[in-house]
């Protein structure tokens, strides 16, 4: 893996976080289709990557306010482990218009970095089973490899296992 710079219009506030950071990481774009409504295993199939190593960025609502999740795209966030993980008795996936407010990126294209604010964020522990994991780079049809711990340090988050089979 080379580090990446922003070339050819493909900064985003997630890339620009990165190269600030001076992290290697690794653009990957593909041909979104626009009609594709389940966004991460669009980009598995457009890249040839485990649906296991390619990573959602979700946002719930928790006691203290809106968090983020980071969850293989192969399952499903679970909101009980996630409220635990946060310190927080329950959880609930937040309204999409006020993510999109919240962190500056459109549904289907948030990345855990770059965000408008800085959330509480908890990455599922699977994470740290690869070198590298894929997640979004902001936008739909651009996604960043990178090493999970990378992810980890940058977003200021936790591990916890809060993935479930989906």
């Amino acid at each position: 893996m080379s580090k990446s710079r922003n070339k050819g219009g493909q900064g985003t506030p997630a890339t620009v976080a990165l190269t600030q950071a001076a992290v290697d990481f690794t653009l990957h774009p593909y041909e979104h289709d626009a009609s594709a409504q389940a966004y991460g295993e669009e980009a598995a199939d457009a890249l040839g990557v485990p649906y296991g190593q390619i990573f959602k960025t979700l946002v719930a609502e928790v006691e203290s306010g809106l968090a983020v999740a980071v969850v293989p795209v192969s399952g499903k966030l679970d909101l009980k482990a996630f409220a635990a993980a946060l310190g927080s008795k329950r959880a609930a996936m937040a309204d999409a218009a006020k993510v999109e407010r919240v962190t500056g990126y459109v549904v289907g294209g948030i990345s855990p970095l770059g965000q408008r604010r800085r959330l509480p964020t908890v990455v599922d522990a699977s994470a740290l089973d690869f070198a590298t994991v894929y997640f979004s780079a902001g936008r739909r049809g651009l996604q960043i490899e990178t090493a999970p711990a990378e992810l980890v340090r940058l977003t200021q988050g936790i591990t916890a296992s809060i993935g479930k089979a989906g």
